[in-house]
């Protein structure tokens, strides 16, 4: 008998969530940069266990929202967790256990986390705990951690993982697939993703962006794919736009004598083209528009609600 589960993984902005299930996926199904709130949508990755397949849900981090597409994010999230057959909430416990002067991002790791705590109480759901990045602190301190959140009767099971390395993984994917109830599975075998081409080749591009230029561009930048097709010689051809809110924004974008933004495209065609396993041109442009993030055409592209 087949299993197969929707599996909502949630968590703080940066928990690691998306490096997480690219893991347990085996592929690069979501973009990791250093940027906090960099997964802006739902993006599903699929993985088998044997007789079951694990269909992962990568939510944006829940936080405290301020903007239209920041509420749209964090709403998502939660309504993937309301609608999937098991969670598992992703903890950066090194950032729950800073000591010391504990930096202005731990303090709202730590906020983000005990309002998941919260909703999960309010949702009624029950949620399997994952302590990530555990190779950074102690393991006394980590039992202790473990406890301290257990007691707050929201959490069925706890692992102490390691997403970026891979330690604990095993047990977290054999759990998972013994807990997904019976079923039929709802992908093929081989599928690892449910973004279409053109909207992964934006995502990638917006990865080699933000890791760019993490430090200078502010989090309102975004990717669009306006055109995806074969030229005439069989070459497929990706056109896309870069989105910044100011001027001074381009001028980062595209750099010294447009220096950055070829790097950022010669980095995006290399990646693009080795996933497609064929050759690619690439062509990105920059262009201003203010108001992007107000866009509701561009939040139902995404699957985000305009109206959170």
């Amino acid at each position: 008998m087949t299993r197969c589960a929707f599996i909502a993984v949630i968590g703080a902005p940066n928990a690691g969530k998306s490096t997480l299930v690219n893991r347990l996926c085996g592929a690069k199904v979501s973009i990791v940069t250093h940027k906090v709130q960099t997964t802006r949508f739902p993006v599903r990755g699929v993985a088998v266990r044997g007789a079951a397949q694990l269909v992962f849900v990568d939510t944006p981090g829940v936080f405290a929202p301020r903007r239209r597409l920041d509420r749209a994010m964090v709403g998502a999230a939660w309504t993937q967790a309301r609608e999937a057959d098991l969670i598992v909430h992703l903890v950066d416990a090194r950032a729950e256990l800073a000591e010391g002067r504990v930096s202005g991002a731990d303090r709202k790791a730590r906020a983000d986390c005990a309002s998941i705590v919260a909703g999960l109480k309010a949702e009624g759901r029950q949620a399997i705990l994952a302590l990530n990045k555990i190779d950074t602190v102690r393991r006394d301190r980590l039992l202790e951690l473990a406890a301290r959140l257990h007691a707050e009767g929201v959490y069925g099971d706890v692992f102490m993982i390691s997403a970026e390395t891979g330690s604990g993984l095993e047990d977290l994917s054999l759990a998972l697939a013994a807990a997904a109830p019976e079923g039929p599975w709802m992908f093929p075998a081989d599928q690892t993703s449910d973004l279409s081409d053109s909207l992964r080749a934006a995502e990638i591009t917006r990865e080699k962006l933000y890791l760019r230029v993490h430090q200078e561009l502010p989090y309102a930048a975004s990717v669009e794919t306006v055109a995806f097709g074969e030229d005439e010689d069989g070459v497929l051809r990706i056109d896309q736009t870069i989105l910044v809110e100011r001027d001074g924004q381009k001028a980062i974008v595209v750099g010294g004598g447009g220096q950055t933004l070829k790097a950022i495209g010669q980095a995006a065609r290399e990646e693009i083209s080795a996933w497609l396993k064929r050759p690619v041109r690439l062509f990105l442009t920059v262009r201003v528009a203010s108001n992007w993030a107000d866009d509701r055409r561009r939040f139902e592209g995404l699957g985000l609600d305009f109206e959170t």
